[in-house]
């Protein structure tokens, strides 16, 4: 067993994990991509997201945020100039 230490979270253990080649794969295709300095960084926030799930939206709040998108879609914005000018407000 090998460990290393982790600036967040202490020591770190090495462990083998096998995995299907077509995922493998995928992971290298994606974890540069996504901005980790490395696969193992990837495959940890993996692991962490899997421990302590991201909070999930509540059905309303996706109800919004479909709205909001359709809107987008049909050109049913303003700017946050507009915004300040129609409630008044100054920089």
């Amino acid at each position: 067993m090998s460990t290393d230490s982790d600036a967040g979270g202490g020591e770190m253990e090495k462990i083998n994990v096998r995995v299907p080649q077509s995922l493998l794969a995928k992971v290298d295709e994606v974890w540069e991509e996504r901005g980790y300095a490395n696969k193992s960084e990837f495959i940890r926030d993996a692991l962490r997201d899997a421990v302590n799930p991201p909070t999930q939206l509540s059905e309303e709040a996706l109800e919004h945020l479909a709205e909001s998108r359709k809107q987008r879609e049909q050109g049913e914005v303003v700017s946050q100039a507009e915004v300040k000018d129609r409630l008044g407000i100054d920089d």
